[in-house]
């Protein structure tokens, strides 16, 4: 009889599991479908670029109508959902959405079909829900936002200064706010002009949910493009030469290089071993060089996506801690030894060089191409170091003509921004730096350098003499017009 029972009871519980199996697990807006739309759609249906006239970054706007009068979300009703008819993969194996990418795979499709099913409820926790931040709702700011980077147009005439989802545009010689460049990306780590200065590259994103690079056109302060890239914020951006891609570096350890227009992916290189935070083309574009947390400067072929070289030695202890910065020193072309370019193995015709710094606080410089075989133990690219600076260097940059550069530094509380003169060594220390320091940059003309860190301020020094020549707080008053302060 015991027997019985518990035969009777295992086939009870037999059919309820098979029963509960044949229905579709409960699906998560906060958890399953935001992160697809994040990744996959809001580069392009966000409040700075809503093609289509439809936006995806908030749960709300989903249920309304884009430009074709079709509403994107119909609750209960996948099949009267324009989303779904929009991922659908068709039998060439595209679709619509996303436009120019690889389409939703099949379980990302039946996630999002399936919370539709559901009645497309929104499971977002109080404590996660943000106040929507758009050029409408601009951020808002108690204190003055942590700078992690700025950078002066090529004409010398605005000064772009990262902040709270945003880049603000300073007018150069007033210092007042011209512009606030509001884009989705919580955090902008890195801000960089296109060499004719009619684009700015930001890159950034949300910490552990996406990283996203940004392209401005500053002057009409319009998003040209938003790609997501990985699950975790950017680093590091730099434009090609010819202005036709960026490069920047992840914290999933890889380089990567996006199309300046379309915003595809055109290189990802992944021997790193640790985040990569610092990137910089070769004066022809052919290259990229990288640094990262792992203790190295690493060489990629842009074309081929190739990783070519560590161009810092690889025994360990050659250096003392991550790298956090790089830039190549701007000079006249300086031609190698001369080889036909199909040559196998063939070395570039043209000679660079690079500053790197970062946790050992000396800034190093090094050539961007072996000219020598390489050997066990061997640092030949190294060109010379320099004295050190107190803490960890956050940033540095070359001057127009490479005879100096400027690098900032931070240890226990305290900021110290400092120029050195490329060929010799021979330093000026800033004064008057009030806290920690993490960018700097150098204005066209030489002759004024701007640093920022911690407090939110913006010193300008001149860099003969380590003056102080003036200084500002960033922090925008409260405005629903994104020109305006």
């Amino acid at each position: 009889m015991l027997i019985r029972v518990s035969l009777f009871a295992l086939l009870t519980v037999g059919f309820a599991g098979s029963a509960a199996a044949d229905e579709p697990a409960k699906v998560s807006y906060y958890k399953d479908v935001r992160p697809i739309f994040q990744q996959h759609c809001n580069g392009c249906h966000q409040p700075a670029k809503p093609m289509g006239g439809f936006v995806m970054t908030s749960h709300a706007d989903l249920f309304k109508a884009g430009e074709r009068g079709k509403a994107g979300v119909v609750a209960g009703k996948p099949a009267a959902s324009y989303l779904i008819a929009q991922v659908a993969v068709h039998e060439n194996g595209k679709a619509e959405m996303p436009r120019g990418r690889d389409p939703l795979n099949v379980i990302q499709i039946k996630t999002l079909t399936d919370w539709i099913t559901q009645g497309a409820i929104d499971d977002t926790p109080a404590s996660a829900k943000a106040v929507a931040v758009d050029a409408a709702n601009p951020p808002q700011y108690s204190a003055p936002p942590v700078i992690t980077s700025l950078t002066y147009s090529p004409d010398g005439k605005t000064l772009a200064v990262a902040g709270y989802h945003e880049v603000l545009l300073y007018d150069a010689e007033k210092y007042a706010l011209r512009a606030r460049l509001i884009g989705i990306s919580e955090r902008v780590q890195s801000v960089a002009y296109s060499v004719d200065g009619k684009k700015l590259a930001a890159v950034g994103g949300a910490p552990g949910r996406f990283g996203e690079a940004q392209i401005w056109n500053p002057e009409t302060e319009k998003l040209l493009v938003s790609a997501p890239v990985s699950f975790d914020t950017l680093y590091g951006v730099s434009w090609s030469p010819d202005g036709k891609a960026i490069g920047f570096g992840c914290a999933d350890n890889t380089v990567r290089a996006i199309d300046s227009v379309s915003g595809k992916q055109i290189l990802q290189m992944g021997t790193h071993s640790d985040w990569v935070l610092g990137t910089a083309f070769a004066q022809d574009g052919l290259h990229l060089v990288s640094v990262g947390r792992d203790m190295s400067m690493k060489l990629t072929e842009v074309a081929t996506q190739r990783f070519v070289d560590n161009v810092t030695s690889i025994t360990p202890g050659a250096l003392k801690g991550g790298l956090m910065a790089v830039d190549r020193r701007p000079m006249k072309e300086k031609k190698m030894q001369q080889v036909p370019a199909d040559t196998p193995g063939a070395k570039p015709n043209v000679y660079d060089e690079l500053i790197i710094a970062g946790s050992d606080g000396k800034p190093h410089l090094y050539k961007m191409h072996r000219e020598k075989k390489r050997e066990i133990g061997d640092d030949s690219n190294k060109i010379r170091d320099y004295e050190p600076m107190p803490g960890r260097i956050s940033a540095a940059a070359f001057n127009a003509d490479g005879s100096k550069f400027a690098a900032v530094s931070s240890l226990d509380g305290k900021g110290e921004v400092r120029v050195y003169v490329t060929d010799t060594g021979a330093k000026v220390v800033c004064e008057k730096v009030t806290g920690p320091v993490y960018a700097v940059a150098w204005h066209p003309d030489g002759k004024l350098i701007a640093s920022a860190g911690f407090d939110g301020t913006v010193w300008l020094h001149d860099p003969a003499t380590g003056k102080l020549v003036n200084s500002f707080v960033v922090m925008p008053k409260a405005t629903a017009k994104s020109g305006a302060q």
